[in-house]
């Protein structure tokens, strides 16, 4: 859906499918999950797949990734891709070029040597089916592809490899070409899978596959093509409420411990920074299953040290202290000017970015990965 002789073409057409998204009815409000979604729990391969009946989704990798041969710094990388139900139009629709769901895509390369973040996005319309060609999320299996960026899975479930490929050289951009192994069973979060955001009825299906063992190559916009290898964290979500009707956002950790544990742990929030809820998953090196803590149980307090954003003036808090019963911990950005600006495609400011987990009382280092924060530049609207 892009113009690739015309460097303004990619903002056109996301600017018109935006306009799409906006008027034909995507932001209505939808029931949250049914009872019934409620009960069956997850079920694989089948759920690794898209849930068109549901209004939001997400497959969402991040990784840190070093560069053959070199000692500096390294590199993160972030690769989401979103499926959005288009509710004006009615599922007997006709024709199968009607826009029963828009894909976005969203993908970044932080440089952490050259200090600079790098940032990617897509858009397209999809008919809902899995022969369509150009952009389509596959029902059986993760199979996603949009404007030949993709994220494909296969093997078992309990032994997953993902092929993510994107290159945005077109557009100025960067190019990556990962595989991505499982080396854990599944993370599934909150009742086996089924996670609560709060009191009220918000609620999603959510499952994580920590400690990927990373393999492949990247292309930064200065045009090397580095061998790399790392870790990474791949998170699939779905659901039709993801909110409270209280919140303007969440602040979300997905940590790779370097004992080989997982701890993801979040935050939603209120316009005035007081907590509406929060709950962390936290699995042990060698566990099968995670241990869940919701509540007070699980504390986010933001550290003094904040970046200001030039683009949106939002105020982040790049230094965090986690406190849960699995640990007390400090949360550090690598590189403060990570915001992604996706107001051209899904209407969306946030900062996400690679970050280290220290422990709070000894100040080692256990663990890193990424630390997303959303709803400081504008209320969040999924």
């Amino acid at each position: 859906m892009t113009d690739s002789s015309n460097p303004h073409g990619p903002i056109r057409a996301v600017n018109k499918l935006r306009r799409l998204l906006l008027l034909g009815g995507l932001a209505a409000a939808t029931p949250s999950l049914r009872a019934a979604d409620r009960q069956r729990g997850l079920q694989f391969p089948r759920d690794f797949g898209s849930h068109n009946e549901q209004r939001t989704e997400w497959w969402y990798a991040t990784g840190v990734l070093q560069a053959a041969g070199q000692q500096h710094a390294g590199f993160g990388f972030q690769l989401t891709f979103f499926r959005s139900r288009n509710d004006a139009v009615s599922a007997d629709h006709p024709s199968r070029f009607a826009a029963r769901h828009l894909l976005f895509a969203h993908a970044a390369l932080t440089d952490l040597q050259a200090g600079r973040l790098q940032h990617a996005q897509r858009i397209a319309r999809w008919s809902g089916r899995d022969d369509a060609s150009l952009a389509f999320a596959s029902q059986t299996d993760t199979r996603v592809v949009l404007d030949g960026w993709r994220l494909q899975r296969e093997g078992g479930s309990g032994a997953s490899r993902y092929a993510a490929a994107l290159d945005a050289r077109r557009d100025g951009g960067f190019a990556l070409e990962l595989q991505l192994a499982a080396t854990q069973p599944l993370l599934l979060h909150g009742e086996a899978g089924y996670f609560r955001r709060g009191e009220s009825e918000a609620a999603s299906h959510y499952y994580s596959e920590p400690q990927l063992a990373v393999a492949g190559r990247i292309t930064p916009t200065d045009g090397r093509t580095l061998d790399v290898t790392g870790r990474a964290w791949l998170d699939h979500e779905h659901g039709d409420t993801f909110l409270p009707p209280d919140a303007v956002g969440w602040d979300w950790i997905g940590m790779n411990l370097h004992d080989g544990g997982a701890l993801m742990a979040t935050r939603i929030r209120r316009a005035d920074g007081s907590t509406v809820w929060s709950a962390a998953s936290w699995r042990p090196a060698g566990a099968a299953s995670a241990s869940t803590f919701e509540g007070s149980l699980v504390q986010f307090t933001p550290g003094k040290r904040h970046w200001n954003s030039p683009a949106t003036q939002a105020r982040y808090p790049v230094e965090w202290t986690l406190r849960t019963p699995a640990g007390h911990y400090l949360v550090k950005s690598r590189l403060d000017a990570q915001e992604l600006d996706n107001r051209n495609s899904t209407g969306t400011v946030y900062w996400e970015g690679l970050c280290d987990l220290l422990d709070a009382d000894t100040g080692r280092a256990v663990g890193g990965g990424y630390l997303e924060m959303t709803g400081y530049a504008l209320p969040l609207r999924i």
